[in-house]
């Protein structure tokens, strides 16, 4: 029941500039005074640095990580639209890329923007999608009817799709995804863009399908949606996994839970050992201009970081204390947000 994903040290490298480094702005920099072209750089981008991953069967998967720390690129390859520097990738028990027909057959992929036909109806599209996947006529039409009906697009069915809005275009283009019955679905960053109720709609949807069997991967840099949906996650930082596991595992290998963010006028050398005696802390960690508290309370250790810092010579300006989460699991891991 269910198809496994894997991957195996993959690496992708980029030598040239991607498409958004060029445009007219860009243009105009390649030249030179008398119409000469300035020589060629290389590239050297790093998108995927030896990622390593199983995605059992039956499962929601996140791959969890701020903009440009290689999820979109992993989904790529797993879906033969980038094709790896080094590595290997399978779905079940096909090399995603010594096997690429049969591997798409079974796999269903939502990309980060959609992508739809402006020129035809939402219903068209749908049709026409599970017609390429030889999907028979009479079942189409049915599951066609079905989806439109639970993503909610029954009454904008048979008109074209350049007057929807982009919350519509999303629903739709995962319709489109699932109108073949995929045995993986590939979801990347699925509610960007989405209102909070449209975003429990989807929530609800990606549920059931995972009820029926379906493994399904996805890359959010949204803490909540990961929580919600995921019964593992992979937290990933230029290119590199940093923490693997169940959101509630991750959350308690925090160092005492609680995260406090201290900003102060000044570090003195002796301040971080003074916080570090404090019962309760279990890491003290200093950045620039601030330093991250970790201990198995919140607000009760206030009045005993202000003493410490009094001690110290420096002064509190402003702290933020916050519950266990994978946000906090990522700032321990990397000092910075998830949405930096």
């Amino acid at each position: 029941m269910g198809v496994e994903v894997r991957m195996k040290d993959l690496r992708k490298v980029y030598t040239s500039p991607p498409p958004m480094m060029g445009g007219p702005g860009m243009a105009m920099l390649r030249g030179s005074a008398g119409g000469k072209k300035k020589p060629k750089k290389d590239a050297h981008i790093v998108a995927l640095d030896g990622i390593s991953l199983e995605i059992e069967a039956g499962e929601i998967f996140g791959l969890l990580g701020p903009n440009g720390a290689g999820k979109s690129t992993t989904v790529g390859i797993l879906t033969t639209r980038v094709r790896p520097t080094g590595g290997q990738a399978w779905i079940g028990s096909l090399d995603v890329w010594q096997q690429q027909v049969e591997a798409k057959r079974l796999i269903g992929v939502v990309q980060q923007r959609p992508n739809l036909d402006f020129s035809l109806t939402a219903r068209e599209i749908l049709l026409f999608h599970a017609a390429y996947y030889g999907v028979p006529s009479a079942d189409r039409v049915r599951r066609a009817t079905e989806l439109l009906e639970r993503f909610q697009l029954t009454d904008r069915a048979d008109e074209l799709t350049r007057g929807f809005s982009g919350g519509m275009m999303q629903r739709l283009s995962i319709a489109r995804a699932m109108m073949h019955d995929p045995q993986v679905l590939f979801l990347d960053e699925p509610s960007t863009g989405l209102d909070p109720q449209t975003r429990l709609l989807l929530w609800e949807i990606i549920r059931e399908y995972n009820a029926q069997g379906k493994t399904i991967l996805l890359t959010t840099h949204n803490m909540d949606e990961a929580d919600a949906l995921c019964r593992r996650i992979a937290i990933v930082d230029h290119g590199r996994v940093i923490a693997t596991g169940t959101p509630a595992d991750l959350k308690r290998s925090l160092p005492g839970g609680y995260l406090l963010r201290l900003r102060v006028s000044g570090v003195p050398p002796e301040l971080v050992g003074r916080l570090e005696k404090l019962p309760g802390v279990t890491e003290v960690k200093p950045l620039n201009g601030s330093i991250d508290v970790y201990a198995d309370r919140g607000g009760a250790l206030i009045p005993s970081i202000v003493e410490a810092i009094t001690g110290a010579g420096s002064e509190l300006c402003d702290v933020h204390i916050a519950e266990p989460s994978l946000e906090n699991l990522f700032l321990h891991h990397t000092g910075r947000s998830l949405r930096q």
